[in-house]
């Protein structure tokens, strides 16, 4: 393993490089916005056949936090991923993002960047109305009493209060993380979210959306992605199927798969299913190039 600190606009950001097998290096972009690579822990196994390069994003993690709110924008956040590249010299690569991760991923290869050779969209959110527009649908599906209490405090302003927190709890439950599996390293602080870029930037709950990314969608230049892609969600996931397969059929000759036992997190509800997909999607796309080149 080989970890260390590269300076991007605004800061200095953690990485991680964990194995050295010979494949193309896959590149990880953790959810969020503000949270952390933590989360994604399983697929350092990955490293058995490539260089698998975690890193914390700008006010995330052990990468610095700093509190200049004007660096909270997807543009930095694009340019921070560019300067991570240059800096570990990443001339070409696989990306997976996640969540969040998947509108950073998507707003960097809109720039036409070179020398990537994959996208994998997991849990996608390419359409932050249509991810509201999801999420209305989930909150109906809760317990009345659960509902009322998130109408409740949205109306007043009490997103902040307990009230509210264990009424999201519930949600998550059902659309997160369906079994609260959750990594069994212990969390330090400095590994726990920057819930001042998340709210900045996104808002106080996952399905409530005020910040700048209120607007997000990328939906009608998705075609402009060429480059063979992945996209995946959980069958009970905050990024619907039915909404991860409109965005898939946009990007053509894309692939789609549904973790049936998962919602938005399969990497830790079904780590080693979602380590075969990811595993077999690359392999799959390196074994044509090297058709394509003859070899």
């Amino acid at each position: 393993m080989e970890e260390g600190y590269i300076s991007v606009t605004g800061g200095n950001i953690y990485y991680k490089k964990v194995g050295v097998g010979p494949k193309l290096p896959l590149i990880l972009l953790h959810g969020g916005p503000g949270g952390t690579h933590r989360s994604m822990k399983a697929l350092e196994a990955l490293g058995d056949e490539r260089t698998v390069i975690f890193y914390d994003q700008l006010g995330s993690g052990r990468s610095d936090h700093p509190t200049d709110p004007s660096l909270w924008h997807i543009e930095r956040f694009v340019d921070e991923l560019a300067q991570i590249r240059e800096a570990l010299d990443l001339q070409q690569l696989h990306i997976l993002g996640h969540s969040w991760g998947t509108m950073l991923a998507a707003s960097y290869l809109l720039t036409q960047p070179q020398g990537v050779h994959s996208i994998i969209f997991s849990g996608p959110c390419l359409s932050a109305p249509q991810w509201a527009k999801d999420q209305e649908e989930h909150r109906k599906a809760l317990p009345v009493d659960v509902q009322k209490t998130l109408e409740k405090c949205e109306k007043l302003g009490m997103t902040d209060s307990e009230e509210y927190k264990a009424a999201v709890k519930v949600f998550n439950k059902h659309f997160v993380n369906r079994f609260g599996k959750k990594p069994k390293e212990p969390r330090p602080k400095e590994a726990q979210s920057n819930e001042e870029v998340y709210h900045t930037m996104w808002g106080p709950s996952e399905f409530y959306t005020t910040g700048n990314l209120k607007s997000f969608d990328v939906t009608d230049r998705l075609s402009e992605i060429r480059i063979p892609a992945l996209f995946t969600c959980g069958r009970y996931d905050e990024a619907t199927p039915a909404t991860t397969e409109s965005y898939s059929k946009k990007l053509p000759g894309s692939q789609l798969h549904v973790f049936e036992k998962s919602a938005h997190v399969p990497y830790i509800e079904e780590p080693e299913e979602y380590r075969r997909v990811i595993r077999q999607f690359l392999h799959d796309v390196e074994m044509n190039e090297r058709r394509v080149k003859g070899l």
